[in-house]
């Protein structure tokens, strides 16, 4: 009898033994998925997300875990049992790593919070901003070097949008004047300053997408030659210089002012476009790049190689700009080079010399002898419409000054006796506010009209395709 029970111990052991290197050989195995899971399970404890109070609050993965399926350990008063302990300890890792891998799944394809602020909750594949996909392509509006302008509509309020979409060069990345652009426009909010509605960025381009305007001053002249109506010249003025006002207190300057880069809207809503060249103007003046705005609106100091110079760059263009909507032709249209040009300019203005322009001699392009010396004019023997408006001239002449620091300013020009038989109400206006809410502001037919007829080719989105970005 003994030696029949002799051998249960020794089996109990044996049992023992071999339950322990079944689970010592469980424990291996899990440790080992553990470590290949480690970065998943890292990644998933400390996912976060923005709470309203900007603050981030971490979402545990076992806060996935419906009730029904969490594991609970039963704390009993009985005996206390290891291997019932390390069982329990198996079961709780084995359902932790299941619900990071759960959650990990439940979390692929979907989207930041800051990618869906605009979308409904309710209607997840709706079109959203930010998405190439909200917007739909009507038309091709203009093609140049750089980038590709389209007439387009959003998807997500039915609204039309001019799409200008930049071409992304791989070796090159994004272009820092589209860069510029965008940056610059993003915190310009002005009635007189083109919306920029979205932003799209996607490996193969960038795309600006911005409220769409009917055309520009440009192609508005060359339906209407010979010069437009005095009316409509002093309220598509006193909009740029509105507008110019507003980026010159934020210390932008814009560089590029021409007819091509001043919309019209279909009511005669005028708004600055295309920021490429624009940028933030540091106080004292900084060095900037001389080769910028078109030739033909270009300063004399900038053409003579100054590169330190303020808001009076701008100033210059809104001076040609005025001639020609009056005379109904640029005002300098230098038709060779630099030189040229200059030679226009001094031919009615006169060539400078130190008394009338301090400093001028120091300018890198400032040779003497290499200009014919001219005495100034008055500015109506050269452009005689002028003469046909009431301190028109007068304006013109404290625009086009060649020394740089004695042009007026834009909020100056807003001041300024031309403007004096407009309405009162238009210096009171909100920034959004646009001054054909003020009553009896409107245009006038042009000559030849009664009415004024905007096409459909859009120069303005030409010439947004062409800009250099």
């Amino acid at each position: 009898m003994r030696d029949m029970i002799e051998p249960q111990p020794t089996q109990k052991i044996g049992k023992m033994k071999k339950l322990r290197r079944t689970l010592s050989e469980s424990f291996s195995r899990i440790a080992l998925k553990k470590d290949e899971n480690t970065i998943e399970e890292i990644c998933v404890t400390k996912m976060s997300t923005r709470n309203c109070h900007g603050m981030d609050s971490v979402i545990k993965p076992l806060d996935t875990i419906p009730e029904d399926k969490k594991v609970k350990v039963q704390r009993t008063h009985s005996s206390f049992d290891p291997f019932e302990k390390a069982a329990n300890q198996v079961k709780r890792v084995h359902s932790e790593n299941n619900a990071c891998i759960s959650f990990k799944s439940a979390s692929v394809g979907k989207e930041s919070p800051k990618v869906r602020r605009h979308s409904s909750p309710s209607s997840p594949t709706s079109p959203k901003f930010g998405k190439a996909d909200s917007y739909e392509k009507l038309e091709k509006l203009g093609e140049g070097s750089y980038a590709t302008v389209y007439k387009g509509k959003s998807k997500v309020n039915g609204k039309l949008v001019a799409l200008k979409i930049i071409r992304l060069q791989e070796e090159e990345g994004t272009p820092f004047t589209a860069i510029r652009e965008a940056s610059l426009l993003k915190g310009l909010k002005h009635a007189n300053i083109v919306l920029l509605h979205d932003i799209i960025h996607t490996k193969e381009t960038l795309t600006l997408v911005f409220e769409y305007v009917h055309t520009d001053l440009c192609q508005y002249m060359d339906k209407h030659p010979g010069g437009l109506h005095p009316e409509n010249v002093k309220l598509f003025l006193f909009q740029l210089l509105r507008g110019l006002s507003y980026i010159h207190q934020g210390h932008i300057l814009h560089r590029d002012l021409k007819p091509q880069n001043l919309l019209i809207g279909d009511t005669g809503e005028l708004k600055l476009a295309d920021f490429g060249l624009a940028r933030a103007k540091s106080v004292p003046s900084h060095t900037y790049s001389n080769e910028v705005v078109t030739l033909w609106y270009r300063p004399p100091d900038v053409l003579l190689g100054s590169t330190e110079y303020s808001t009076c760059l701008d100033m210059w263009g809104v001076g040609c700009i005025f001639v020609e909507m009056i005379q109904g032709v640029a005002a300098f249209p230098g038709m060779k080079d630099i030189q040229d040009q200059l030679e226009r300019i001094f031919l009615i203005l006169g060539t400078p010399n130190e008394d009338t322009w301090p400093g001028v001699h120091s300018l890198p392009h400032f040779k003497p002898d290499r200009f014919t010396q001219y005495g100034p004019k008055n500015l109506r023997q050269a452009w005689n419409k002028l003469s046909y408006v009431n301190h028109a001239e007068d304006l013109a002449s404290k625009l086009l000054q060649c020394f740089p620091k004695n042009r007026l300013s834009a909020q100056a020009a807003l001041n300024h006796d031309y403007f004096s038989d407009l309405p009162p109400r238009l210096w009171e206006l909100s920034d959004m506010s646009s001054i054909f809410t003020v009553p009896n502001v409107k245009l006038q037919p042009e000559a030849g009209e009664s009415m004024r007829v905007f096409g459909k080719n859009n120069s303005f989105c030409k010439s947004l395709s062409n800009s250099k970005h």
